[in-house]
């Protein structure tokens, strides 16, 4: 792999752009991250991301990446459009290092836990940096780290600015409307039930619009997940209840979920307020993701409209 990347790069006697000693210059800046640090270019042309928050992130900030890694088979509706000029590396347990060479990348931004083990053969590719991802519960520091790579801070408060308008907008159109619903949400994947809390992504975004949660889902935790089993499914009932579902098996295991006599005691169940939302677009962990799940909170909370 060393051999394939030394000749398809041309430049095996240059420092790995991530090592230390790498000298700062006017075109580029130091970036201190969680493998090291590496004098990233001001002005990247040919960013390729290792992360779906990262890839969301830098798009949100303006800036398109040339290739990423993925976790799911169909893109969500926020990223689909985006995807269609985007090459997928594959998913994000093993990006193609081949691909990554072949596209000459000038930076490449990952996340420790999935980045650290080919670290420095991407160093040697790119210049790459990889933020010290805690979670979901870390999103919005993700935001500011990307942008800080990229060099764009000033973009990043306007994200913000953005976000924080449309929360506050929603507050305003909840107050006229169902003030006091307790909402909830569970999301099924890979033969689990799981609960998004408090310091989730979307857990964090209704924290911000004021909504309440089953007290069961009004706290905070470390990864901000906990597993849900059968015989604690009142602690998903709620005057609303929003669902997503990770591929067939996942479907298969909400059809089951049905079945539990208790499903039919849940609050939302009995008004026929049982939502199905996108789950890789309510566990998006990105500005693009957040602006759709507000989407869906103004949809389904404001607008009241009925279950697909």
């Amino acid at each position: 792999m060393v051999a394939l990347i030394q000749s398809c790069t041309g430049s095996s006697n240059q420092l790995p752009a991530s090592s230390p000693s790498a000298p700062e210059s006017s075109n580029c800046h130091m970036v201190r991250h969680a493998l090291g640090k590496t004098c990233v270019p001001n002005q990247p042309q040919r960013v390729i991301t290792l992360s779906v928050p990262s890839l969301g992130d830098a798009i949100a900030l303006g800036v398109k990446p040339i290739a990423t890694v993925v976790y799911f088979d169909e893109p969500p509706p926020y990223l689909a459009e985006h995807l269609t000029s985007i090459q997928v590396l594959g998913k994000e347990e093993q990006p193609s290092l081949e691909k990554i060479v072949a596209l000459k990348p000038d930076l490449i931004i990952g996340i420790k836990y999935s980045t650290e083990a080919i670290y420095d053969q991407l160093a040697q590719i790119a210049p790459t940096v990889a933020d010290d991802w805690e979670g979901f519960p870390s999103w919005r520091q993700h935001v500011d780290f990307v942008a800080n790579v990229l060099g764009k801070t000033d973009s990043a408060q306007q994200v913000w600015n953005r976000y924080n308008q449309r929360i506050e907008s929603l507050k305003v159109a909840l107050e006229n409307s169902q003030k006091n619903l307790e909402v909830s949400f569970v999301h099924t994947c890979c033969g689990t039930i799981d609960l998004d809390l408090k310091n989730s992504f979307n857990g964090s975004i209704m924290a911000d619009a004021e909504l309440r949660r089953p007290p069961a889902q009004a706290v905070s935790v470390s990864g901000g997940i906990v597993k849900l089993s059968e015989e604690r499914l009142m602690d998903i009932d709620g005057d609303v209840l929003f669902v997503a579902t990770d591929g067939p098996e996942a479907a298969q295991t909400v059809t089951k979920l049905k079945q539990n006599p208790l499903w039919q005691k849940l609050r939302a169940v009995q008004s026929d307020r049982v939502y199905s939302v996108n789950y890789p677009t309510w566990r998006g962990g990105n500005p693009l993701a957040a602006d759709a799940v507000i989407d869906d909170l103004f949809k389904y909370l404001v607008e009241d409209k009925q279950p697909a």
